[in-house]
């Protein structure tokens, strides 16, 4: 039955899909994807892809029997593991040696050298020289000065001498020694001022 007519438009039912149930631009349309290497994206780069392939043949000379074999776990690749355990066996014959005891030893010598102790003086003999040796006295050698300007390998620091008080102009000055204001010359003025013109007739 035909629906009725709605203005000029009668509504009937469609013949395929519709571009709103699309989120895409449409069927129409094929993005070509970026994963694998068939119908790749021309404007991607394309990773590296592996294969898998099968297992290889076992070689005869390293067959191993399999897992249908027992191996006990005790047997590690360094040999058979064995838990520590104790031996009861008897005391071995060795030769008895006669050592020294304790009180063999004695150490008070060294007690000073482990212990502390307050310094003590102690009263002995001289000690008899096998050979006298005739070795020089202290004053047998001469030391270079150490004072003075004249030194040998120090530096000579100022040396300042002793002088006696100066008699001028002091208590015991005996003036009459002395030359008067008549013993000196009279020096000019020309000497020590500008010298006046002077004119001849």
């Amino acid at each position: 039955m035909e629906a009725p007519w709605v203005g000029t438009w009668r509504p009937h039912p469609r013949h395929g899909p519709i571009l709103a149930e699309f989120s895409t631009p449409g069927p129409k349309y094929w993005i070509p994807g970026t994963t694998g290497h068939t119908a790749h994206d021309p404007t991607r780069d394309r990773a590296p892809a592996y294969t898998f392939r099968g297992t290889k043949c076992p070689a005869t000379a390293s067959c191993s029997p399999g897992p249908r074999y027992f191996i006990h776990p005790s047997i590690t690749k360094t040999g058979k593991h064995v838990a520590p355990s104790a031996h009861m066996t008897g005391r071995p014959k060795t030769k008895t040696e006669v050592t020294p005891g304790p009180s063999d030893y004695t150490t008070e010598h060294a007690n000073k050298h482990v212990y502390y102790t307050a310094p003590v003086q102690s009263m002995m003999f001289r000690p008899k020289d096998i050979k006298p040796f005739r070795t020089p006295g202290p004053g047998t050698y001469t030391l270079p000065r150490i004072l003075g300007p004249n030194t040998v390998y120090t530096c000579a620091e100022p040396c300042y001498s002793m002088r006696w008080k100066s008699q001028y102009q002091s208590c015991f000055q005996d003036l009459a020694k002395t030359p008067g204001p008549a013993a000196f010359a009279k020096v000019e003025l020309d000497v020590y001022k500008t010298r006046a013109p002077k004119y001849t007739m």
